[in-house]
């Protein structure tokens, strides 16, 4: 069976950095419905499309086909005191950008009185190798 539009890809997969680094395996194989859902990245879809389970592959991802460019407008530093008590490094907060769209905060650090958040997805910025390997497909799915 080949991968096309409508069809759940069940696959393995590990994300490094550019210096080799482990950012990320799948524990467990991950499934995404194909064809241009937003489910996965682009890229990953094109080297996809057509090919037979089994199919294994290298990606090289640059920034702007993963997770973008880093965008400091989206580093800020707020009081403390407007936090609930408890804020911790590495936490997450749901805030808004300075142009009023809703934005996952991830806590940078807290000096003294200050709180410093990144809305920039943590690998933004960095080029990528994506490995995986399609275990299996199921069937296309109807769409209603």
């Amino acid at each position: 069976m080949k991968i096309t539009q409508n069809t759940v890809v069940t696959m393995q997969y590990k994300v490094t950095n550019a210096q080799g680094q482990l950012l990320d395996k799948a524990q467990e194989p991950t499934s995404y419905l194909h064809g241009g859902y937003d489910n996965t990245f682009p890229k990953i879809e094109e080297a996809l499309e057509g090919q037979e389970v089994g199919f294994a592959t290298t990606l090289k991802l640059a920034p702007a086909d993963a997770f973008g460019e880093r965008d400091e407008s989206l580093v800020q530093s707020i009081p403390k005191s407007e936090f609930p008590p408890g804020v911790k490094v590495g936490g997450q907060l749901r805030g808004r950008t300075p142009d009023g769209r809703e934005q996952v905060f991830n806590v940078l650090k807290i000096k003294g009185d200050q709180v410093m958040l990144d809305g920039n997805h943590p690998w933004a910025g960095q080029h990528l190798t994506w490995r995986s390997k399609w275990s299996r497909s199921g069937l296309p799915l109807p769409m209603r």
